[in-house]
């Protein structure tokens, strides 16, 4: 067929006879020309743009600038694009039906669908390089086009051409959306002024786009870049060649900061605040505060939601006529073909979209817009609820600085509620908010796919509907039953954590006492307590899966039956088709009613708590010492402290965005007098109960003294320090603070802030930061003055012990210190700022006198009174009270006395004389205690604690997979390819782990039913087709048999699918849960027999972690995602077949969509990752800050530091929230890309997946680890019952070793004690003294020679019989959560005659007794109930029960005071005279009276005699030992 643009069917088509205008063909030719000027014009340009910048470097986007009606240009232009789309079909389709090809029926729709196009990426180059005169082109461009398309218009009008006709439609919307295009255009002239007018206006980019650091730049690209997410390619491709870090994502654009969405949800709280101020029953609003903050991005999603729900609906209707349309081509194969006469070339609407071809299009097409709207609607809800929850913690955070102290005192607010607001309250907000455009989109969805099913079926399709509206509810029921087996199964796993961490945490103990399998099977229990609860949770998740999957099953079958049954016509493979899919779209809504449900109620009981924690009661006004912040940061410049009014606050704080509170004005009082810092007149000060703590408070705190506050224990000291610091409730009385002398000379003190004070509260407080952080606390750093602190406080020798030194970071989530040296610290803090006033409560109580001294010498009376600075010191240490300059004497919460040291012992001789007494007690106790070097040991403590991380291997790295690589290269490739690899290993492990039965059984089951709903699928068309071929031929008998024949078979089809439907997602939980027991039963067992250098060289928090988090995954995470990864592979893979046995030719297509889908899901499975790590450990610190502020929260507002505290948690929260909407971002981009859900699920499960085997990876990394070997030689039942009975012990040539590759710790030691011999080892740090008393147990390599008990060689013993038949007491007391008797005897061995003798030889028996249940008496985790002595009497009870012949006591008298430790040795000489006792000794003094002293150096025995004898050797190693402690 020869080709001609008018065509060469009709002789008249070139004739012009009639006027130019009146030919169709020269009209059509004439609407070409704009769509070539527009070529001719831009082609040039952008070449030569693009040409100039790729030798340039990539332009940044704060070039980028959205003209007037952006996104309305792009909206019009892609409507063009449709309209053109259209057109081009409709003039192929009428083209088809010529004798001969007419060009000018498509052609010239062609070249303005590139015209189009080429427009549209014109305006994207000049908008992006903001050269607005360039655009000329594009306004005479729609100038053209309009003109040409309106006369092609009004030639259609004229020739009388009906409107019915799809041409004239066509171009009647072509001309609207032109003259449209010129209106725009006309409008960027109007505001850009860039031609036509003399001064062009000039315009900057946002803000935003002008910071390099904004990264997320979704609301700032043009519409199509928003619609892809094609902006997000250059971070997903990067993913690959170097992880995804904070940098890497950038700052949050400031519209979605903390700050600003704060200051909006403020303002309308307020508002709501101000409606119900008259009405005191009546609480403000958080909806409607939430409505009127963030309601019009909430109705935005909606529409799109719902756009996108409408068009969902698209698919059955295409599928129906796509079906219906071959069904009639089949039916009229003999027709013979229509020619139309060209004259009369005219296609309508309707024969149009009865195209097959058409129709596919509109389908896809359709997909495309659904997936697009769908995407955007979950981007603005997410948009919208991460800015919701980033403005509610800040609603919390400035509610916590404001809180009244008694609040948190008195129980009514505690930290863990505020945790939980923090954690979970404004996460169920978010949550809802995410969800809420289902609550609305939900109903529209289901009535329109019940008229659509009624219009297809007629009556019995709704028997399917209410098929599945009758099982909603049961959706609901099983989502609230899976709801509360989560709980339980939580309760349950945090009562099996707590087990766990106690057993980590006396591993030592549980090994040497042989009680580890004891322990191991309580936590088995809970354990299997978890495990049942896991059962529910399984079970429900099953059901939920089975309920999602059968019910389109069951309304299918229930619907074609009916209408088998009910309907003379026979049922039509279209109408079949269709409402299969409608089915399955009505499935969604009513599976996700349940959930949207569940979170309403959530979110309600949410805002409930969260208002009642917005209106409890604020500290009280403060604003005598108010003033300007001590520090000033570059975002808040100008902020006050915190300035609050009493509870009832009539004016809200204005916010900006650059500051927090502008300097709000303040009475100035007048200055009492200069030398009083701050004075208390007839003070009452109470807690929030109405009764007063403190009565009667009238002092006077001078300037530039020490005032020191003496009294009893709970006379009300701390709390005046808080009263004057405005932290208690003010019933009477006033509290003034005076101005600095402002003629000070000092140009240090002249820099001073005036109103902060630096505390040091009783209870240390640190940050989550390092030692350098917590002393600088916020202030510019000073080298001199940091040095001169740390020396004062006697720090630097604990520094210098620190992995990174003061750079290491401490708090909860890092180092834990001891008391003293967290207390030490605070008190540096304190020391460092530069305030006029420093508060410092009993710093001296947990320092020993050494450092108490130190402390009192250059840090007080030198650093502070030095610089002159205001001091009020709380103390019990009388004896510092010469050094006082102010002494106030309180009890029972009124002033006693006030006044100097001389003015007390004139006036008051008797109190003077009390003071006197125990002073001369102190100084007794303090002589006895001398030796006592608190100090050593916590740095011993610490030393220890720091060994193990300096050598500890990376366990979580010992993995096979990671051992091949390790001979190749450390180069890039090698690194990407790990990070792309999938897990496939550690998969395999995971999945045999559940037994090799069920995972055949979950692979046969998975494959029978996807196979089962393929034959449903095959039969349905069958049965169709062959029921319409029957009533074409029109035979009943045959009719009927069929009917019975197909329903029947379609029944049994369909049971068995519904039945697999179950069989399959119980399979997959239940191998799930098999998996989980077996690895956390494997784990278990390999830790607790694990040795004890295993202990010593891994972080107690990285094992523990094993058992929570990962345990947690593998238990709940990864079962379902297992499901859903499976399920959804399958669908897609038996859906891929389908369509190449019907059409093969699409296994052509596949090839290149199976590339492009490989490379999306490898690009997207690493970004995924390392976005979901960022989202995760950016959580951690933000939770960290609200606790610590709370913690802390008396201190902050002293330093007036509130400010500072609020920016920190600023930027947590938008780092956090960037992180999240970077993941967010991460999904729509992938789901805009896999177009179909089912693919989309199968990479985002494959990136769950990835990431949930990392938690399996770290499980078998320690299930690599060698046990200790618990057999021996000789079998249990061959040892003597009663052995060792003498308590003989023949060391011969003993050699140990931790580990095979370490040096010995002990050399060819040699030594024999006696039966029932007192034997005491001594040695320096190091000197082997601990390790021999661990080769008694086997807890160390026994290398060479041997240890023979009462003529047995130890070596040969099980383990488990050797530990069993010793004693010993260890350093550190450890008691376990649980009774009295279970500590004693946790084996049930003993009568209670036998316990309470225990308890009187160890001096505690008073004591138990008076407590309720006597040896059923509970002992709290860590036995915190009971003192560090009378735990260490404890664990000598302990190991008295045991009856042992021979008692280990490993420096078992290093912590505690020296009265326990008279009681300790007192009973030793009594109790176990008969016993072999070896003493490793840390005083000397206490191996005085031994039998036997063995002094050790580097693992020799250097000295072996009786103590008598080695004293008399006076320049031996023992005489100098005693020496030095004496």
């Amino acid at each position: 067929m020869r080709l001609s643009f008018c065509g060469n069917d009709n002789a008249s088509a070139y004739n012009i006879s009639a006027g130019v205008l009146r030919n169709v063909c020269f009209v059509d030719a004439l609407n070409l020309v704009p769509h070539v000027f527009l070529l001719f014009i831009t082609f040039p340009i952008l070449f030569i743009g693009w040409g100039s910048q790729s030798s340039k470097v990539q332009i940044h986007h704060n070039t980028w600038l959205h003209f007037p009606g952006h996104n309305l240009r792009w909206i019009l232009t892609f409507t063009l694009l449709f309209v053109h789309v259209c057109e081009i079909a409709e003039g192929i389709v009428s083209d088809t039906q010529m004798k001969s090809r007419h060009l000018h029926l498509f052609l010239p729709a062609i070249m303005g669908f590139v015209a189009a196009t080429v427009s549209i990426v014109y305006y994207h180059n000049i908008e992006t390089s903001n050269f607005p005169k360039l655009l000329l082109a594009l306004f005479l461009y729609w100038i053209m086009a309009f003109v040409t398309k309106t006369i092609k218009l009004v030639r259609y009008c004229q020739d009388g051409v009906p409107f019915s006709q799809l041409r004239f439609c066509i171009t009647g919307i072509m001309v609207i959306l032109y003259g449209l295009l010129m209106a725009v255009e006309i409008n960027v002239i109007r505001v850009r002024r860039y031609v036509f007018f003399m001064n062009p206006q000039k315009v900057k980019p946002p803000e935003d786009l002008q910071d390099l650091g904004v990264r997320f730049l979704q609301p700032f690209v043009n519409l199509l870049s928003k619609a892809t997410y094609w902006w997000m390619n250059t971070l997903i491709i990067s993913a690959h060649k170097k992880p995804v870090d904070l940098k890497a994502i950038g700052k949050l654009p400031i519209a979605m900061r903390a700050l600003t969405n704060y200051v909006c949800l403020k303002e309308a709280y307020e508002e709501q605040k101000k409606k119900v101020a008259d009405q005191p029953n009546r609480s403000p609003s958080i909806w409607l505060a939430m409505y009127s903050a963030f309601g019009r991005p909430i109705l935005l999603s909606s529409t799109f939601r719902y756009l996108a729900d409408l068009l969902g609906f698209a698919g059955p209707l295409c599928i129906s006529g796509i079906v219906q349309g071959f069904q009639n081509t089949t039916n009229n194969t003999n027709t013979t073909e229509k020619v139309k006469n060209p004259s009369n070339s005219y296609l309508s609407s309707e024969e149009f979209l009865r195209n097959v071809y058409v129709l596919a299009v509109l389908l896809f097409l359709a997909l495309l817009l659904q997936r697009t709207f769908l995407q955007a609607s979950y981007y603005v809800t997410t948009e919208t609820g991460i800015n919701l929850r980033g403005a509610l913690l800040a609603m919390i955070y400035n509610k916590i600085l404001r809180l009244s102290t008694s609040n948190l005192s008195m129980g009514e607010m505690t930290l863990g509620q505020i945790n939980n607001l923090v954690a979970i309250e404004t996460n169920q907000l978010m949550w809802f908010l995410f969800l809420c455009p289902n609550l609305w989109a939900m109903p529209v969805q289901i009535i329109m796919g019940v008229i659509l099913l009624y219009n297809l079926l007629g009556v019995s399709a709704l028997v399917g509907a209410a098929v599945i509206v009758l099982l909603a509810p049961i959706q609901y029921f099983i989502a609230t039953k899976l709801a509360e087996a989560q709980k339980s199964t939580l309760d349950y796993s945090t009562e099996r954590l707590k087990k766990t961490n106690e057993i980590l945490k006396g591993i030592k103990l549980l090994k040497l006492y042989a009680w580890e399998h004891i322990f191991c099977t309580s936590v088995e229990e809970t354990r299997m307590k978890e495990l049942t609860s896991l059962k529910t949770f399984a079970l429900h998740t099953s059901l939920s899966i089975f309920m999602n999957a059968a019910i389109p099953i069951a309304a299918v079958l229930a619907t074609f039956v009916t209408y088998a049954y009910t309907n003379d016509r026979p049922l039509q493979p279209a109408q079949a088709f269709a409402s299969l899919s409608l089915f399955h779209i009505l499935v969604t809504p009513l599976f996700l009613l349940s959930t949207v449900v569940r979170f309403a109620v959530k979110a309600i009981i949410s805002v409930q708590k969260l208002n009642e924690f917005l209106l409890s009661d604020e500290i009280g006004d403060d604003s005598w010492r108010g003033g300007d912040s001590s520090v000033a940061y570059e975002s808040c410049k100008k902020h006050t402290g915190l300035h609050t009014k009493a509870i009832n606050r009539r004016q809200p704080l204005r916010y900006q965005l650059e500051s927090y509170e502008q300097p709000t004005k303040k009475q100035t009082r007048p200055v009492e007098t200069d030398d009083i810092a701050i004075k208390v007149t007839n003070g009452y000060f109470s807690w929030g109960s109405g009764l007063a703590t403190l009565s009667n408070i009238n002092i006077r705190i001078p300037t530039g003294q020490m005032t020191m506050i003496v009294g009893q224990v709970g006379c009300g000291k701390s709390s005046l320090l808080l009263a004057i610091l405005g932290e208690m409730q003010t019933l009477e009385g006033k509290v003034h603070w005076s101005n600095v002398n402002e003629s000070e000379p000092s140009f240090e003190a002249s820099r001073r802030n005036r109103y902060s004070v630096a505390y040091a509260a009783q209870k240390p407080w640190l940050l989550n930061a390092t030692v350098e952080e917590n002393i600088i606390f916020g202030s510019p750093f000073n080298k001199q003055r940091y040095k001169a602190v740390t020396d004062a406080c006697s720090l630097q020798p604990d520094i210098d012990l620190l992995p990174f030194g003061d750079q290491t970071e401490i708090g909860e989530r890092g180092i834990n210190l001891s008391g003293g040296q967290r207390q030490r610290i605070c008190v540096a803090r304190a020391l460092y700022q530069n305030t006029n006033i420093v508060f410092l409560d009993d710093p001296f109580s947990a320092l020993d006198i050494h450092l108490s001294d130190h402390l009192m010498q250059e840090g007080i009376l030198k650093f502070l009174q030095e610089d002159k600075r205001t001091l009020v010191l709380v103390t019990h240490k009388l004896q510092y009270l010469p050094h006082a300059d102010w002494i106030i004497a309180m009890k029972d919460g009124m002033v006693l006395r006030e006044g100097t040291l001389k003015d007390i012992q004139n006036k008051d001789i008797e109190l003077y004389e009390h003071w006197k007494t125990l002073m001369n007690r102190q100084d007794q106790e303090l002589e006895k205690d001398m030796e006592a070097d608190q100090t050593t040991l916590e740095r011993k403590t610490l030393r220890r604690a720091m060994y193990p991380r300096e050598s500890k291997s990376q366990l979580e790295d010992e993995d096979e997979e990671e051992e091949e690589e390790e001979d190749e290269d450390d180069n890039m490739s090698t690194v990407l390819r790990l990070r792309t690899k999938m897990p496939w290993k550690t998969c395999w492990r995971y999945l045999t782990s559940g037994g090799f039965f069920l995972l055949f059984l979950m692979i046969f089951s998975k494959l029978l039913k996807h196979s089962v709903i393929v034959a449903i699928d095959y039969w349905l068309a069958t049965w169709t087709s062959m029921d319409n071929a029957n009533e074409v031929r029109n035979v009943d008998d045959v009719k009927s048999t069929n009917k019975t024949y197909h329903v029947a078979v379609f029944s049994i089809l369909s049971g068995a699918g519904i039945v697999l439907c179950l069989i399959t997602s119980l399979t997959v939980e239940w191998m799930g849960l098999t998996a989980a027991k077996n690895l956390h039963h494997n784990l278990l067992n390999k830790i607790i027999l694990g040795p004890i250098r295993f202990f010593d060289m891994t972080p107690l928090g990285l094992i523990l972690n094993r058992f929570s988090a990962d345990t947690n995954i593998i238990d709940q995470h990864i079962p379902p995602t297992l499901e859903s990864l499976t399920r959804s592979t399958l669908l897609c893979l038996s859906a891929i077949g389908m369509i190449s046995y019907a059409t093969p030719w699409f296994l052509v297509a596949l090839v290149p969509l199976g590339i492009a889908f490989y490379f999306i899901q490898k690009y997207f499975r690493v970004a995924s990752k390392d976005l979901q790590e960022l989202d995760d450990s950016t959580q951690l610190p933000l939770l960290c800050h609200f606790s610590e502020t709370a913690e802390g929260l008396t201190t902050i507002r002293a330093f007036r530091h509130e400010a500072r505290f609020k920016q920190r948690m600023l930027e947590l929260t938008d780092t956090n929230n960037i992180a999240y909407l970077f993941l967010s971002a991460a999904n729509r981009w992938l789901e805009v890309r896999t177009i179909t859900n089912y693919l989309n699920w199968v990479v985002r499960n494959l990136a769950d997946l990835e990431v949930q085997m990392g938690a399996v990876k770290k499980v078998h990394s320690f299930l690599n680890m060698e046990s200790e070997n618990y057999d021996g030689y000789l079998d249990p039942s061959q040892v003597p019952k009663d052995w060792p009975q003498e308590g003989e012990i023949k060391i011969e040539n003993l050699c140990v070793r931790y580990e095979n590759n370490l040096k010995p710790v002990l050399k060819h030691v040699k030594a024999y004690i006696k039966p029932g011999q007192k034997v005491g080892i001594c040695g320096r740090t190091g000197s082997g003294k601990s390790s021999l008393s661990l080769a008694f147990f086997r807890m160390v390599d026994i290398f060479d020679g041997r240890i023979v008990i009462d003529g047995i060689d130890i070596s040969k013993l099980p383990l488990h019989t050797l530990r069993s038949r010793l004693s010993i007491i260890l350093q550190d007391p450890i008691l376990f959560s649980g009774s009295i008797r279970f500590n004693l005897d946790p084996e049930c061995k003993c009568t209670d005659d036998r316990l309470w003798e225990a308890l009187e030889i160890a001096q505690l028996k008073n004591m138990v007794k008076s407590l309720p249940g006597g040896l059923d008496a509970m002992v709290t985790e860590g036995g915190e109930n009971f003192s560090v002595g009378q735990r260490q009497l404890f664990c000598l009870a302990r190991a008295f029960v045991r009856k042992s012949s021979i008692l280990i006591m490993d420096e078992a008298t290093a912590s505690i005071d020296m009265a326990t430790e008279n009681i300790l040795q007192k009973v030793v000489m009594t109790a176990f005279a008969d016993r072999t006792v070896v003493t490793i000794a840390h005083r000397v003094h206490t191996i005085l009276t031994a039998d036997l002293v063995i002094v050790m150096k580097r693992g020799n025995i250097l000295e072996y005699d009786t103590p008598e004898n080695l004293l008399s050797q006076e320049d031996g190693i023992f005489a100098s030992f005693v020496r030095a402690d004496m």
